[in-house]
């Protein structure tokens, strides 16, 4: 890729001026490593129908439909690797450039890169929990007793979606027996916030006062469609905060951004780390 010179220039100089850079990533970060995103380039779904909360929590065949396509969804994010992205962020933190960074994606891929100060704005796939005691598991102690309680699920094929879903056939998931809690036989729930959640208070206060610390706003791999991302750009811009994105595609925050770099987020970091982040 040929990064245009004046955006490569703007970018160096916007790292190098700003030394409290608050980075705010979305699926564009990991799609390179394998994980599909929810919306195209021009901010259209992808999917017909993602998970719905109150859908979730209200309807036992939601849960068994759920379950059945985590099944096959699952490995795909247990297994992922960070990317080249991932990594020059984490880079970025060693050299003391940001002051958090905070990711609307579940996958986790941040930690397993190496970086420390994160913020999961919509939770982690790789704990469930119980809706009825609060207790906490493994994700991936969970797809064990899927496992043996459907063996239907076995050797299961199909095609993978966002988030460690999957697109299964309704009549599969009927016959699929949703995992409990092994504290108290609660329901359990994936320790993320589905469409129509909620995220808790407490986070959107330490992502606000960690946007109030920064000194620039980075966009990353986001179309910025969901508000609860938009809202930083909009708080950055009332607090006169220049903010950047990195994004191959439309975004919500078009015209808030003081420029744009419209290409892949690899690319763009693959370039960073030959010449600025060595």
């Amino acid at each position: 890729m040929n990064l245009n010179i004046n955006n490569f220039k703007n970018l160096k100089d916007f790292i190098l001026k700003h030394n409290k850079i608050m980075v705010l990533t979305g699926a564009g970060v990991s799609s390179d490593s394998g994980i599909n995103t929810y919306r195209d380039h021009d901010g259209d779904w992808l999917v017909k129908k993602p998970m719905h909360h109150n859908e979730f929590i209200t309807n036992v065949d939601v849960r068994k439909r759920y379950w059945t396509r985590s099944f096959v969804g699952w490995p795909i994010m247990e297994n992922a690797k960070p990317n080249i992205a991932h990594h020059a962020l984490v880079k970025l933190e060693r050299q003391g450039k940001l002051e958090v960074l905070i990711t609307q994606n579940v996958d986790r891929l941040h930690q397993k890169a190496g970086h420390k100060k994160v913020i999961d704005l919509h939770g982690r796939l790789d704990k469930v929990f119980c809706l009825d005691c609060k207790n906490r598991e493994l994700r991936s102690d969970v797809q064990d007793r899927l496992l043996n309680d459907n063996p239907h699920l076995f050797n299961l094929g199909a095609n993978t979606r966002p988030d460690g879903d999957a697109q299964v056939e309704e009549n599969i998931s009927k016959r699929t027996i949703s995992p409990n809690c092994i504290f108290c036989g609660g329901i359990l729930m994936p320790e993320v916030i589905f469409f129509g959640g909620t995220i808790p208070k407490s986070v959107v206060t330490d992502s606000l006062d960690s946007l109030e610390k920064a000194d620039a706003l980075l966009v990353v791999g986001s179309s910025l469609t969901v508000f609860s991302g938009f809202r930083f750009c909009r708080h950055a811009k009332m607090q006169n905060k220049p903010i950047v994105a990195i994004n191959k595609g439309w975004t919500r925050a078009d015209d808030m951004y003081d420029f744009k770099i419209q290409e892949n987020c690899s690319d763009v970091f693959k370039i960073l780390i030959e010449e600025v982040l060595v």
